[in-house]
């Protein structure tokens, strides 16, 4: 017992006991409780993507009238003309065009549920994957040793008594964003929640993720008790395994698709989520990008077609629910020798929600001349994700404590949502 005490506080954790099963026995006394019900139906819910690999944001949706921009890629550029044997772009405001495999965004944007905000990145300029998105999810860019996470952070200032479903990632992983002393959980699959030893479907957070997972073995799986069954039983009375998405959404059947089917499978069983994450990874297209068809095309068809599924499964709770999109830096605005695009600095992120700003390419994007871009390569970040991130965290999640949430920025917002 002193040694499990001795491993709780060196991992940082403000609870964790493993019952049968893998359900920690905090979840399990807020089920026996009925504290996951009534109560909590009415919480707002931010649903954060993280688009790992770095997406080319010029092409997801692309300045058709830089001149400059066509002259960098003779085979990547699109247009939004009809003609030819490609696919044009949709035409959004006369100067951005979005790819013609997000059409699922086309009936968003036009509605004004969807705000796109390009030119958006960090202000460190490196070209690091794993750098660039532990920056990004600490919320710090410049401060490598930030134990925290912005999203948990987040979860910690939402002033009010919390399940412990309040921030879930659906996930095999604890990402970056979740690190941190408030609790969130790693949930793989709601079908079978559970914490199997080295291959976790659910993980709880520590300042370091690396030592839970690394010191989480068989001794800590050895309690036994019947209220982790009752936290399963719970999860599941809605029938996880046979959800029917409403009002004819179909999701598609890749791992984001499965990831927002079962956010939204959480925000409809009122178990107090406020805070969800989910990842898209294939974004690093430094060969063969094609342009209306290929790797690219087929990456963003999922993203958009996951987010309109999951919007319209909402259906009346979509007032309660903004969904936000991130990658860590764009790509080079010159193709390179091999039909890609190599490490940039800026791209653009979507939002979603009734309450965005949307039907808008908000941020200011350049005349991709060289003279304007970064380094003389790359679109220049011109808007701070920080600017973005503690916007739609205020106005959505009325956090409103920025010094706590981005502690070393001071920037301005945006207003990518309404007033």
């Amino acid at each position: 017992m002193s040694s499990r005490k001795a491993f709780l506080k060196q991992a940082g954790l403000a609870l964790f006991s493993i019952g049968v099963g893998g359900v920690p026995t905090f979840i399990a006394r807020a089920a026996n409780s009925n504290k996951l019900l009534g109560p909590y139906k009415k919480n707002k819910v931010l649903v954060f993507i993280f688009q790992r690999g770095a997406m080319d944001g010029l092409m997801a949706v692309t300045p058709f009238t830089d001149t400059y921009l066509k002259a960098a890629r003779p085979t990547l550029f699109m247009d939004a003309a009809k003609s030819g044997t490609n696919k044009p772009l949709i035409d959004l405001d006369g100067r951005f065009g979005l790819h013609p495999s997000m059409a699922a965004f086309e009936k968003l944007f036009r509605e004004k549920r969807l705000a796109i905000v390009h030119g958006m990145g960090s202000p460190n300029n490196t070209r690091s994957h794993f750098d660039a998105q532990d920056y990004m999810e600490s919320g710090t860019p410049f401060n490598k040793g930030t134990a925290s996470g912005w999203l948990n952070r987040a979860a910690g200032l939402l002033g009010h008594d919390a399940t412990p479903f309040r921030a879930v990632s659906l996930t095999s992983a604890m990402p970056r964003s979740f690190y941190g002393d408030n609790e969130t959980i790693a949930i793989s699959n709601l079908q079978d929640f559970s914490l199997p030893g080295k291959n976790p479907s659910v993980t709880f957070v520590a300042k370091s993720f690396e030592d839970l997972y690394d010191q989480t073995t068989s001794s800590l799986l050895n309690k036994t008790g019947k209220e982790s069954f009752d936290a399963i039983k719970m999860l599941n009375k809605t029938n996880t395994k046979n959800y029917q998405p409403a009002n004819g959404a179909q999701y598609p059947g890749s791992p984001l698709g499965n990831a927002l089917k079962q956010i939204a499978q959480l925000i409809k069983m009122d178990v107090g989520l406020e805070i969800a994450f989910a990842e898209s990874g294939g974004w690093d297209t430094h060969f063969n990008q094609g342009t209306d068809n290929g790797v690219f095309a087929r990456n963003v068809a999922d993203l958009s077609n996951c987010i309109a599924a999951f919007h319209t499964d909402l259906g009346t709770l979509q007032d309660d629910v903004t969904l936000m999109t991130t990658t860590e830096f764009g790509r080079t605005v010159k193709q390179n020798g091999s039909n890609g695009t190599d490490h940039g600095r800026a791209s653009c992120c979507f939002i979603v929600g009734n309450n965005v700003n949307g039907g808008k390419v908000h941020g200011n994007v350049q005349p991709l001349a060289t003279e304007n871009l970064a380094d003389g390569r790359d679109l220049a970040v011109t808007t701070d994700f920080r600017s973005i991130f503690s916007e739609v965290a205020d106005k959505h999640l009325q956090i409103n404590n920025d010094n706590a949430l981005f502690p070393e920025w001071k920037g301005e917002k945006i207003g990518v949502m309404k007033a």
